[in-house]
This record gives structure tokens, sequence and C-alpha cells, in this order.
């Protein structure tokens, strides 16, 4: 049953790459600038850390709890590994870097902070805010690197800010000592029909082209965090950077 899990999966992953590949090369982009995140929610522990022997992916959880727990899951199970006598160096795995990409409450962000790399979700000048106080008082040596997530479909359901807050608010947060705003995220509505998605894409992109332009950020804003697995092809087509990919990888 494991083989066939590994094998499914790297079926998959492999179809993935395929796709992100020709999607660069229809829009002639180069294929090392789409970083593939691992979306883990629902995934049983076993099956990330098959994930993690294929290829050490990203990972990403959009609620603290899941990404607290799998965490430790799967920082015990690297500890393991790294000591048994018999494992070759080249094949002792190192630390997935994790994302957090669902809403996050302010409550939550001290625990957070220690285990993520990146925060997908940051939509209020009041999170942002709690972010930069609880990296200081946790003594974090680099800054908590953010994504502003844009309601770009604006639908009422979606967390997010509205496409024209997002300039003003980027302002207000480079301000703020101890964030570095990397880029913008956007979750298209979830439909088969792919120019709905393009344009919220398209829209997000012309956002960040607008903050680029006006030197808002500095050279450390490169990323759009956008596409999942049912939109992931058109996203790279519209300059995606980051994809956030859970069922076409593991289902």
């Amino acid at each position: 049953m494991e083989a066939e899990m590994k094998e499914k999966i790297a079926e998959n992953l492999k179809r993935i790459k395929e796709n992100i590949a020709e999607a660069c090369l229809r829009t002639k982009r180069d294929p090392m600038r789409v970083r593939l995140i691992a979306v883990t929610k629902t995934v049983d522990a076993n099956v990330i850390r098959t994930l993690l022997e294929i290829e050490r992916l990203d990972l990403a959880e959009s609620r603290v709890q899941e990404l607290i727990q799998r965490h430790a899951i799967i920082r015990e199970s690297i500890s393991r590994r790294l000591v048994l006598p018999d494992t070759a160096a080249e094949q002792k795995p190192g630390a997935p870097c994790w994302h957090m990409i669902g809403h996050l409450q302010r409550n939550k962000v001290k625990q957070l902070l220690p285990l993520v790399e990146y925060i997908h979700s940051v939509d209020s000048l009041r999170l942002a805010e709690e972010i930069n106080t609880a990296s200081a008082r946790l003594g974090l040596n680099d800054k908590v690197k953010i994504f502003l997530q844009v309601n770009t479909s604006q639908e009422k359901q979606k967390n997010g800010l509205a496409v024209g807050a997002v300039t003003a608010l980027a302002e207000q947060v480079e301000t703020l000592p101890n964030l570095q705003i990397v880029g913008l995220m956007t979750m298209a509505p979830l439909t088969d029909d792919q120019d709905v998605c393009r344009f919220c894409f398209a829209r997000l992109r012309e956002i960040f082209e607008e903050i680029h332009g006006e030197k808002i950020c500095g050279p450390h804003f490169q990323h759009l965090s956008m596409g999942m697995s049912q939109d992931y092809v058109t996203a790279v087509e519209e300059g995606a950077t980051m994809l956030r990919i859970g069922t076409a990888l593991f289902s």
C-alpha cells in the first residue's frame, strides 16, 4: 500500500511539473521561478512523509493548530532519520519550509511565528502590527516574510483586502521594522471557468506591478502567490511564482 501511494504521488508530482513547464513555455517564463507548495490540509502524516521522501517540497496549512501538530510530527520523523547510522548523508532529510496560507487570528500569531517562513494571509494593519510586535517579543533574528492577501474575486465570504486598499496597506506595513512584504496573494473562485480565474490572477499581477512601479516595497517584493489544484496552470500563465496545491498532488 505504501509503495502504491508513493508511486501515485510521484506520478501526480511529475504531471504537475510538466503542466507548469508547458505553461511557462507558452508564456516564455522560467519554470525555475515557480515554487510548488504542497497543501497538507486533511492529508495523513504518513502521506506527507512519503511526499518528502520523493522531493522536499515546501508545506502549507490553512489552520494554525493543524500546522503546529503536523510540524511537530514531521520534525520528529526527520530527527529520527538523522540519527539512523545506516542512512547515507545524501539521504538524510532536511526540514521543510512551512507556509501559513489560511486566515490568521491575532491571538494565534505568537505560537505560529517560530514555525513558519511565510505568512500568505495578511489582510489588515492590525494583524500586521500584531505579527510585528510578536516577532520583537520572540526575538526573531529575521524579518517575518508576509504576503498581503487581496480579494480580487470580490466574494463576500472571502477574506482579503479590497483591491483599492492594497497600496495604502503596503505603505503602512513597510514602516513596520520586523516585517518584509514579499508579494501578494489571492484565491480565484472555485469554478471551472478559467476566464474568471484568469481575471482574478491578472488583476493581482496588475496591482503587484503598480506597487513595484511606485517602489513602495523593496527588492524582496517578488512573489505572486496564486493558483491551486483547479487553476494553477492559468495562474502560471498570469505570472504566479508560488502555487498552493493539495488535491492535484495527493488525490
